[in-house]
């Protein structure tokens, strides 16, 4: 089982400290949200920082909104950040939900289902070598696969959960043991209706803060606000984990269903976090 670590987003200029700190602990992964109306760093810019500030961690997105951009570019951006972190970039991507994001980027919001599948289409004949178009070539540079970098889904409907298969990703599960269990099994069995070999990689996350109460407080403050839109902020901030016994019975649940990895997502902004963490994992 591996043990990921989820970075604040209300502090930018503080991620680099957390990254150093994760890259020299037990740490697998560094993730970060995605929003764009938002008081929230752009997350390919602000991995490729991180990437470039330490040496064997994974950095990734959790998850991207693709439809809110462009493919071509954001095949480029991806295949550029994982050639130069040495293939550390897992590319999470989803289709999010805020009507504001797509007002703001020119999309539409009822078809970013189909948007994503059109992008990655794109993003895969690019990575692959081969030219956009009939009038246009290829866009480099590769990727160091062919199949470009490492991907990973989120969504809890069942198309968006057949991505796993279709697109040969893996599955990210922001749910409680409870409940996650399910969206696994679905995950699963889009990867072998497909006919793919072995299985998906299955991450699942759960939010957590430690520390003093004031950081606690601090912690649900961040997430209220970032979940406001959805009118389930209450329901979310009942499921953060505050003690280390919590965090420790979360990550054997998700350990007995299967799970690979665990994120740990923060909304604290205190580094040393990412220190009492690492000893409740460790």
């Amino acid at each position: 089982m591996h043990v990921g670590l989820g970075l604040p987003i209300s502090d930018p200029a503080a991620l680099l400290d957390w990254a150093r700190r994760a890259d020299a602990g037990p740490f697998s992964t560094l993730g970060l949200l995605d929003r764009l109306v938002y008081d929230n760093p752009e997350p390919l810019v602000a991995l490729g920082m991180i990437a470039g500030a330490t040496s064997r961690i994974k950095v990734q997105t959790e998850v991207l909104i693709a439809p809110l951009r462009e493919p071509t570019l954001l095949a480029k951006q991806a295949a550029t950040l994982d050639r130069m972190s040495g293939g550390r970039l897992v590319l999470g991507l989803g289709v999010g939900g805020r009507e504001d994001d797509h007002i703001a980027s020119g999309t539409e919001l009822r078809s970013r289902g189909r948007r994503l599948d059109e992008q990655l289409e794109i993003m895969r004949r690019l990575w692959s070598g081969r030219p956009y178009g009939t009038d246009c070539g290829p866009i480099g540079p590769a990727p160091l696969r062919p199949e470009g970098p490492e991907l990973l889904f989120g969504g809890f409907q069942p198309a968006a959960i057949d991505r796993v298969g279709r697109w040969g990703g893996g599955f990210l599960a922001a749910a409680a043991p409870s409940w996650a269990g399910g969206l696994f099994d679905t995950a699963r069995r889009s990867w072998k209706e497909h006919g793919r070999d072995g299985k998906p990689r299955i991450v699942a996350q759960v939010n957590v803060a430690l520390g003093a109460p004031d950081l606690i407080e601090d912690a649900r403050t961040s997430m209220g606000a970032y979940y406001e839109f959805s009118g389930r902020a209450d329901f979310m901030l009942a499921g953060m984990l505050t003690t280390p016994d919590e965090i420790r019975t979360a990550i054997s649940q998700f350990e007995d269903l299967g799970a690979d990895e665990v994120m740990l997502y923060c909304y604290g902004r205190d580094a040393d976090q990412v220190d009492r963490l690492a000893d409740v994992i460790a």
